[in-house]
């Protein structure tokens, strides 16, 4: 996987982080640059932490299936693609009160909850052998830059930008999904 991938990747696993982020950010009164980066540092450990622990899965089952990884790793970067532009197109309205502060749990479990794609990704990367060291450390430091930014930014840009932003990280996992797929079929670089 060569680096544009591979930051393609780490911005469209952030994606959802990132929204998540921003509307926690919208949330807090005033948020301090350390609650951004305390912030940031949660999600980035969990959303790196997902993908190894999906690719250890995924290596288990990975030489019963290598003829058909291309179509597994397309498929569940598809799925999750298209259930992000899901989520991101539809808009439910609810007004959410402001919080003080965010407690570690709280940031924990919504970190959990926003990376469990990146553990599908892990095992879809498992069947393409892939390093996944490299991989899950660019998308755990992008994660915890995009979160500390979107906690910064909540106030300003406030929760209408959580769609669009999963808009475009659903668009980018399909998009990578799709170029893993044409490249197995037709051979290309």
């Amino acid at each position: 996987m060569n680096i544009v991938s591979t930051l393609l990747l780490a911005l469209a696993m952030s994606a959802d982080a990132f929204a998540a982020a921003v509307s926690k950010g919208a949330m807090l009164h005033r948020p301090r640059i350390i609650e951004a980066l305390r912030t940031g540092m949660i999600f980035g450990v969990i959303e790196a932490t997902t993908p190894l622990v999906g690719w250890s899965l995924g290596r288990v089952a990975a030489d019963y299936v290598t003829a058909w990884d291309h179509w597994i790793a397309f498929s569940i970067l598809a799925f999750l693609g298209i259930r992000m532009t899901w989520s991101g197109l539809k808009h439910d309205g609810k007004v959410v009160e402001k919080s003080r502060s965010h407690s570690f749990i709280l940031l924990a479990m919504t970190a959990l909850g926003t990376s469990i794609d990146a553990m599908s990704v892990g095992v879809s990367l498992a069947f393409l052998d892939i390093d996944i060291v490299p991989v899950a450390f660019a998308i755990g430091i992008v994660t915890c830059i995009m979160v500390s930014a979107g906690v910064m930014l909540g106030r300003v840009l406030g929760s209408a930008s959580k769609h669009t932003v999963e808009i475009i990280g659903g668009l980018i996992l399909i998009g990578i999904g799709s170029l893993i797929l044409y490249k197995h079929l037709y051979g290309a670089a």
